[in-house]
This record gives C-alpha cells, structure tokens and sequence, in this order.
C-alpha cells in the first residue's frame, strides 16, 4: 500500500553541490545575485551552475550584457580558493567564446585576471594562464595584454612556473610578440626562451622556438639573438625527433638568419646539411621552412657554392602538393643560381 510520506532524499538528477537554476529568462539574473552573497556556500555553488551555463555562447552574451564580469572581477581577489578556482574557470571558458574575449577587453578583466599570476593554487593559475592564451590567439587580445605590461610578468614566470603552464605562457607569448616584441626583448626573454630550447618537454621546446621565431621579426631581436648565440642551438633542433619542433626550429633561422651576421653564424654551425634533410621531410611545413631557410643561407657566397651541387633536390618539390613550397622552391632556385 502506498504511503504519502516525502523521502529525505534529493531526486537523482539534482547536484547539491551547484545552485538550482532559476527558469528562463530568470535563470543567470538569479545567479548574478547569487555570486554576491556573502554567504561562501552561496557563491560557491553559484559559480558551479554557471560554469555548465557559459559553455553556451548565447548564455555567455547575456551574462556579459549583465555585468556578470564585474562580479567575477571582484570574486578572483576571493579568500577562498573553491572560488577564486572556479571563477577563473569560469573566466577561461568565457574566453573561448569570441562575445566573451570582446567581453574581457571592454571591462578590463585581463588585469584583473593578472593579480592571480601569484596565486598559490595552481589550478587557479592554469586556468588564468588558458584564458590569457585565448586572448591571445585574437590580435585585439594579444594587444591588450601587451597594452597592460604584462609581457615581462610572464617572461620571468617561465623561471618558476611548472611546465603545464610554462607551456601555456609559451602559447601566449606567441601570440603577443606577433603584435610587439620590444617588451619581452628589454626583459630578457631571449637568455630565457635559448634555456627552454633544450627542455626534456618535446612541448616546450617547440612553443619556445616559436616564440623565439617572433622575436626575432625586428632586427633588435635578430641581433639579441645572434649576440645570444641562440642560432647554434637552434640548428641543433632541426634533427629533434618531434615535427613540431623540427618545424619551428626552421623558422626561428628562417627570420634569424636574414642579417648577414646570422646567416654567418647558421652557416658556422653547419645549418645546410640538416637543413637540406628536412626538404624532403613528410611535413609540408617543416619543408616550407626548411626550404626558405636555405634561401636565406644562399645569399651569402659560401652559402650559394655548397647549395649549387644541390639544385635538383629543390626541383623535386617544385609541384609539391603544397603550393607554399612549391612557392618557396622556385623562389630558392632563383636565389641559388644568380649570377652578378
């Protein structure tokens, strides 16, 4: 016989753990109010329903439109580090949105996010470091971290940090020396970024020679890296067993070596003979970049006698199923076989 007697137990499809949300159009003001309690449990639970509700962008819009940024500004500077961990998340997944990265620019929430840089959590830390990284993939957001200095922040962070996040620095940093390298040049990112070229992380070694490839863009930085004696160690990571690395080792010489005193010093480290081996790499950018790189290194006449007995090779990839190298090939043809 039934009984109408209420179980003490919450129904199956209910998390105690996040705040139960409000229906419809009511749903993220609720919890707006709700990041605001002073009551820890409160907060803590709001922010665990809102991070399944930014995965959505049209959520992450509205909760923009509300001055939910503001909020979460003010709870990163938290005492409790459940809060500031999952703010910060919150924050990262927002930034994976284009509306929430146009968010984080109009209310200044990269500096905010940049007084966690010394937080004691890790995963706080990670999840600040994912969201500079996709503000970083964005030229508008490379040129906000840029713009609030925290460039050389994250250089020296590469001294201390684990390597998870140095990876996700390297990533930034990427992005933001495409928009400006003076910074990371007058903070001393070369010494630092040439220590990360022989990092046991395959990773990491591959994202420093890519930072290193933009560095390297104004001649100040071509001549840092050359005064740094980078160049050697970069030619000895063209024979790295990852592609990546391979690949990006490539075209950190291609932009070194466009002074006369790198290609000297590519060409004194034996860069042709590796080189010439990965212009019949599988990977069609390693190709790319390995082809462009010798380009550079026949300008010079030493350069041009060695690579002379190897013209054909380049002829090989002249219908490349890559235009760029077949590009590049012809290109590097041209050079090679120049007469005054």
């Amino acid at each position: 016989m039934a009984h109408a007697r209420i179980s003490a137990k919450l129904p199956p499809d209910i998390d105690p753990t996040k705040a139960p949300i409000a229906f419809g159009e009511r749903a993220l003001p609720k919890l707006n109010e709700e990041l605001q309690s002073p009551e820890l449990l409160t907060r803590q639970r709001a922010l665990m329903a809102l991070c399944d509700l930014v995965h959505d962008p049209e959520n992450v819009y509205q909760a923009v439109q509300l001055g939910f940024l503001d909020n979460l500004k003010n709870l990163l500077l938290d005492q409790d580090s459940t809060v500031r961990q999952k703010t910060t998340e919150v924050l990262y997944v927002m930034a994976t949105h284009t509306v929430g990265r146009n968010g984080f620019i109009e209310n200044g929430v990269i500096p905010a996010l940049s007084q966690l840089l010394n937080d004691p959590e890790d995963i706080c830390r990670r999840n600040m470091h994912r969201a500079f990284k996709m503000m970083s993939e964005l030229p508008t957001g490379a040129f906000d971290i840029v713009g609030n200095g925290l460039v050389s922040s994250l250089v020296l962070k590469l001294k201390t940090e684990v390597d998870e996040i140095q990876e996700l620095i390297l990533d930034t940093l990427a992005g933001c020396l495409c928009v400006e390298a003076f910074e990371a040049l007058a903070s001393g990112a070369v010494p630092i970024l040439k220590e990360k070229l022989t990092h046991q992380s395959e990773a990491i070694r591959s994202k420093a020679a890519r930072s290193l490839l933009g560095i390297s863009v104004p001649l100040e930085g071509k001549n840092i890296v050359w005064d740094e004696e980078v160049i050697p160690v970069l030619v000895s990571l063209l024979e790295d067993s990852d592609v990546e690395v391979r690949a990006d080792a490539a075209g950190a010489l291609m932009f070194a070596t466009i002074t006369t005193q790198g290609k000297y010093a590519a060409f004194n480290a034996d860069a042709i003979t590796p080189l010439l081996k990965l212009v019949s790499d599988e990977s069609s950018k390693v190709r790319l970049n390995a082809i462009k790189s010798l380009t550079m290194l026949s300008e010079t006449p030493e350069g041009r006698k060695v690579l002379l007995d190897h013209v054909d090779l380049f002829r090989e990839h002249l219908n490349d199923p890559s235009e760029a190298v077949s590009r590049a090939a012809k290109i590097a043809i041209k050079v090679i076989e120049w007469k005054p």
